[in-house]
C-alpha cells in the first residue's frame, strides 16, 4: 500500500539533478579553464581592430607635456611629434653620415645669396647679407583626417562655438562625430613659423631663429604689443622673412649666410600647421579639457593620434591621408649584409598602428618583453640597468648577449649617439687654466691619468666610447682609425688606441712644476676641485678617481651640488673642473665646435652660454667663424681638422665619451636600425605577426597541472560525500513510498 507524497518526488528529482550539476560544472569549467583555448591567458593587451598590424611599445616614465611642435624641444616627445609631423627635410634612414633629404618637399631647397640691396650674388659668395631658401612642397601632402577640417553644407566649419556651454559635450578629439581633411598648403608653413614667433606660445626657438629669420623679432615684437582676446589669425600680419609664392612654394629669407639653417628644417619646429586647426583649438572652454595642439597635435605624417592617455597609453594609428612612401634602396656599408635592405622599394609604412603603454616599473617591463608583450626594450643603459647583468656579458670584445636572450633570438641595436659626455677645465682658473705650455702639459697629465676606458667599463658597463675627438662618429670631422686619435694622449699599438702609460702622465706633471703632485716652489700637494651634480655622482666612482689621480699624487675634492647650483657655477665661472654634456641638434661639426667658441662663454655673453670652459683662443674663434658660413667640402673639413688639433693641443677637457645605448630587439622586428638624430623611424619597422603569435604562445603556456590536480583532490573529495548524500536520499525516498 503506497502513501502519497504529493509533489516532493519531483523536487527531490530537481534537487538531485542540481547537486549533480553542480559537480559537472566544477568538472567541466576546471577543464575548460585548462586547454580550451590556444591564445596565452595573460596577454595585457587587447585585440588589435581589424586585426591591424601593431606596434606595442612603452611610453617615457614621464608622458609628455608637450605635442605642440613650436613648444616642445623634449626628445621622449619627439618621438611622437616625428610620426605625426612631416616637416620640409628629413634623414635617410640607414646612410651614416648621417645625411639628409627632402620630406615634405618635392627637391632640396634652393638657395639664392643676396647683398644688401637684395640683388643675388655668387654661390660662393662668403659675404651675403641674406640667404634666401625656397621650398617646393610635393603635391600629394594632405593632412589627416580632424573635426577642424570638418565642414556643413554650406562650407563653413562646422566646429566652432561662440561659448563654452555650446562645445561642452566634446572633451577628447573621438568625441566628435564628423571629421574632415584638406591638402597640405605652401602658407601653412609660413604660418607655422610665425606661432615660433608668437610670444604667447613661448617657443624654445625664439630666441635663436630670430637672429636668422628676417623679421621674426619685429614680428614678435607686434605681436606682443596687440590686445588678446581669443583667436588671433596670424595670417593677418605678415612677416618680412616669409613669402608664399603659390600653393606649393614659399621662401624663407635669413641674414647673412648659415648653410646649417638646412638642417634647421629637418626639426619639428618647421612642420606645417593649419590656421583652421589653430582657430579650432582656441573655441572657449577648449583648453580646460585639453583639446589643446599641445594635447593633440594635427599633422601630415604618416601617423596620427587617436588616444592620449598620459596615466595609461598613448594610441598612433595610420594616417590614411599619408602620401606615397618608400623603403630606401641603398644604406651604409655592411646594411645589405644585416638584412637591412630586404624591404627596399616597398610602400611604407609597414605598421598601422602603434601602442606605447605606461610601465612605471622596470622589471614588469623587462618581464613582458621577455613574454613577447613588448616589440622592443627601451635603451637597457637608461631605464633597465637592473637588469642588465641578466640580458648582457660584458667581455674583451665588448658587450653581448647572455646565453638565455641569445636562446630568445633577440637582437641587439647599439647607438652610437651623436654626443658627447665631458669633464672640461675651466680655463681661466689660476691652478688648471691658461694657455702656457706647462698648463697645457698640467692639463694633459690629469687627462692621461683618468684612464676613461677603464672608467666606462666599471660604471657604464662598457656602454660608451672614448673620446678622441670633440666631434662624435657619424658627423662629418670625426674621423676613426690611427688618423683619429688625440697623439698627446693615446698611441696607435696594433691596430687600437692605447692610453700613455702612466709614468708619462707623472713626467708631464714634473714638467709643469708638480713633481710627485706637490707644488716645486712651496711644497704643498696638489689639490683639484671637481664640480659634480649630487645625483649624478656616487661614493664608488668618487673614491675610483682619488685613487687614478692619487697615482700621480694629485688629490681631489668633490664638490657636489643640484643642477641650479651648478649652473649658477658655471655662469659665473666659479668652477675649476666640471661637468657636461652635449647631443646634436643637428650632425654638422659646427654643432659641436661651437662647445668652445670664444662668445659662446657665459663671462663674455652673459648669457647661458654653450662654452662652460671659457675657452679663449683667437684663431679657433676666426677659424669657427669661417667654418659656420663655409658650405662642406675639402675647404671646410681642412678647418675643422684644425680646430680639433686646437683642442686637442690645449686640453680644454679632462676626459670625455660617447654615450652608447643598447635596444633590443624581439625577432619578428625587422628593420631596426637606429638614427641618433631622427626619431622619424617608426614608418620602417616591419612585424612578423605569425611569429610574434607563435612565440608568445611558446613562451607563455600555463602552467596547468596544479589545476588538474586540484581538480582531481576535489573529486575525490566531493565524491563520496555525494554517493553517501545520493545513498541516504534513496533510502529515504524507498521507505516515503513504502
Amino acid at each position: 500500500m503506497f502513501r502519497s507524497t504529493g509533489n516532493r518526488a519531483p523536487g527531490l528529482r530537481r534537487e538531485r539533478q542540481l547537486r549533480s550539476g553542480c559537480l559537472a560544472a566544477v568538472l567541466l569549467g576546471t577543464a575548460a579553464l585548462c586547454g580550451c583555448t590556444d591564445k596565452p591567458w595573460n596577454n595585457p593587451h587587447p585585440p588589435p581592430p581589424d586585426e591591424r598590424v601593431t606596434y606595442y611599445s612603452v611610453m617615457s616614465p614621464a608622458p609628455p607635456k608637450h605635442l605642440d611642435p613650436a613648444i616642445s624641444y623634449a626628445s621622449d616627445e619627439s618621438l611622437y611629434l616625428m610620426q605625426i609631423y612631416e616637416p620640409p627635410m628629413g634623414y635617410h634612414f640607414l646612410k651614416r653620415p648621417y645625411e639628409l633629404q627632402p620630406a615634405a618637399l618635392a627637391s632640396p631647397p634652393q638657395v639664392t645669396l643676396l647683398d644688401a640691396a637684395g640683388q643675388a650674388l655668387p654661390d660662393d659668395a662668403l659675404d651675403a647679407a641674406f640667404s634666401r631658401y625656397t621650398l617646393r612642397l610635393r603635391q600629394d601632402l594632405h593632412y589627416q583626417p580632424h573635426p577642424a577640417f570638418a565642414r556643413d553644407a554650406g562650407g563653413a566649419p562646422l566646429y566652432l562655438f561662440d561659448s563654452a556651454e555650446a562645445g561642452a559635450k566634446f572633451h577628447q578629439i573621438p568625441d566628435f562625430p564628423r571629421v574632415g581633411d584638406r591638402p597640405v598648403h605652401a602658407n601653412d608653413y609660413v604660418y607655422a613659423i610665425k606661432r615660433l614667433a608668437d610670444p604667447l606660445n613661448g617657443s624654445p626657438m625664439l630666441g635663436f631663429m630670430s637672429h636668422y629669420i628676417v623679421g621674426m623679432t619685429a614680428f614678435s615684437e607686434q605681436l606682443a604689443a596687440l590686445p588678446r582676446d581669443g583667436w588671433l589669425n596670424l595670417d593677418d600680419y605678415p612677416m618680412a622673412g616669409l613669402e608664399v609664392v603659390d600653393a606649393h612654394t614659399l621662401t624663407i629669407t635669413i641674414m647673412g649666410r648659415y648653410p646649417q639653417f638646412v638642417y634647421w628644417l629637418a626639426m619639428h619646429f618647421f612642420s606645417p600647421i593649419a590656421p583652421e586647426v589653430d582657430r579650432f583649438y582656441h573655441n572657449p572652454g577648449f583648453a580646460d579639457r585639453n583639446l589643446t595642439l599641445d594635447w593633440w597635435p594635427v599633422g601630415s605624417g604618416p601617423y596620427m593620434m587617436v588616444r592620449n592617455d598620459p596615466n595609461s597609453e598613448i594610441v598612433l594609428e595610420r594616417n590614411p591621408n599619408y602620401h606615397s612612401d618608400y623603403y630606401p634602396t641603398e644604406g651604409a656599408p655592411g646594411d645589405r649584409e644585416a638584412g637591412l635592405l630586404q624591404d627596399a622599394g616597398k610602400p611604407i609604412p609597414f605598421v598601422e598602428r602603434a601602442v606605447f603603454s605606461l610601465e612605471k616599473e622596470v622589471l614588469p617591463l623587462w618581464t613582458k618583453f621577455l613574454q613577447g608583450y613588448y616589440d622592443r626594450s627601451g635603451e637597457v643603459h637608461g631605464n633597465t640597468t637592473g637588469v642588465f647583468d641578466q640580458a648582457f656579458v660584458v667581455g674583451p670584445d665588448g658587450v653581448a648577449l647572455s646565453d638565455d636572450l641569445a636562446d630568445h633570438h633577440i637582437t641587439m641595436s647599439p647607438d652610437v649617439k651623436p654626443g658627447i659626455y665631458y669633464y672640461g677645465f675651466n680655463m681661466r682658473d689660476p691652478v688648471v687654466g691658461g694657455y702656457s705650455e706647462d698648463r697645457r702639459k698640467l692639463r694633459r697629465a690629469l687627462q692621461i691619468a683618468f684612464d676613461t676606458e677603464e672608467y666606462l667599463n666599471i660604471f657604464y658597463k662598457g656602454n660608451g666610447i672614448a673620446a678622441q675627438n670633440l666631434i662624435p662618429p657619424g658627423i662629418p670631422g670625426h674621423l676613426e682609425g690611427a688618423a683619429g686619435i688625440n697623439p698627446y694622449t693615446h698611441d696607435w699599438v696594433d691596430g687600437e688606441a692605447v692610453r700613455q702609460p702612466i709614468e708619462v702622465a707623472r713626467q708631464l706633471l714634473a714638467e709643469a712644476g708638480y713633481p710627485n703632485g706637490r707644488d716645486a716652489r712651496t711644497g704643498e700637494p696638489l689639490k683639484i676641485f671637481i664640480d659634480v651634480q649630487s645625483q649624478a655622482i656616487g661614493n664608488t666612482s668618487m673614491n675610483w678617481m682619488d685613487r687614478i689621480f692619487s697615482q700621480i699624487g694629485v688629490q681631489v675634492e668633490f664638490r657636489p651640488a643640484d643642477w641650479n647650483r651648478t649652473r649658477e657655477k658655471l655662469l659665473t665661472g666659479n668652477t675649476q673642473i666640471y661637468s657636461h654634456g652635449w647631443l646634436a641638434d643637428y650632425p654638422d661639426p659646427e654643432n659641436f665646435l661651437f662647445l668652445l667658441y670664444g662668445p659662446e662663454s657665459p663671462l663674455l655673453c652673459e648669457c647661458d652660454g654653450a662654452n662652460n670652459s671659457n675657452y679663449d683662443n683667437p684663431e679657433y674663434d676666426e677659424l669657427f667663424r669661417q667654418v659656420r658660413v663655409l658650405p662642406p667640402g675639402e675647404q671646410r673639413a681642412a678647418l675643422v681638422a684644425r680646430m680639433v688639433e686646437l683642442y686637442r693641443r690645449d686640453a680644454v677637457w679632462m676626459f670625455a665619451y660617447y654615450p652608447k645605448d643598447i635596444y633590443l630587439n624581439n625577432s619578428w622586428v625587422h628593420n631596426t636600425k637606429r638614427h641618433g638624430i631622427s626619431k622619424d623611424t617608426l614608418k620602417y619597422l616591419r612585424l612578423d605577426t605569425r611569429e610574434r603569435e607563435r612565440r608568445q604562445i611558446q613562451w607563455n603556456q600555463p602552467v596547468t597541472w596544479p589545476l588538474y590536480a586540484g581538480a582531481a583532490v576535489l573529486l575525490v573529495t566531493l565524491l563520496p560525500g555525494v554517493l553517501a548524500y545520493r545513498r541516504r536520499q534513496n533510502a529515504t525516498a524507498r521507505q516515503e513510498h513504502v
